[in-house]
């Protein structure tokens, strides 16, 4: 199965999602990372950014193909970005789990000011992404970050997963 794990800069979705993939015994595959390996840390045009989309669905069905699941972790503000991995799961017959994982704007500011090892991103990335954030049209869960809670998080997220593959 594929999951995807959405939400803006600072959100807590990496943080979530590699917990997740970890609990499921599943793939991960993040933007981040996934751009670090390209060497195209701090470009962040839209042309720059849908490069790393493609080499991450790239990764994505070459690990659905094998059998396994894969967690997916990027923004996917835009939902061309979402559709490439939709059309994906259709053509691989895969279930698609998508989550949205949201924050407070204060804690978002207070977890950018501290740099990570693999995103460049900070609050002034967040502040531009922000406004670019399409709505979500397909079903998804939303599930609020706070500094205290991932274990609620994942719970509720292992939940999700079970109901969707339940058929509910």
């Amino acid at each position: 199965m594929m999951i995807i794990v959405s939400g803006l800069p600072g959100s807590g979705k990496s943080y979530f999602a590699v917990r997740l993939s970890k609990a499921l015994g599943a793939e991960y595959i993040s933007s981040d990372l996934t751009r670090k390996a390209m060497d195209a840390m701090g470009q962040y045009a839209f042309e720059d950014k849908l490069n790393v989309y493609e080499e991450m669905a790239r990764k994505t069905g070459e690990s659905l193909r094998h059998g396994r699941s894969v967690v997916v972790d990027a923004t996917f503000y835009r939902n061309e970005m979402r559709e490439l991995f939709l059309t994906l799961a259709k053509l691989l017959h895969e279930k698609v789990v998508y989550f949205e994982i949201v924050a407070d704007e204060k804690i978002i500011r207070e977890r950018l000011k501290v740099p990570r090892l693999d995103s460049d991103a900070d609050y002034s990335i967040y502040k531009l992404v922000k406004p670019q954030y399409e709505p979500l049209k397909l079903e998804h869960l939303v599930i609020e970050s706070r500094n205290d809670n991932i274990d609620a998080m994942l719970r509720n997220g292992l939940h999700y997963i079970e109901e969707v593959n339940e058929g509910r």
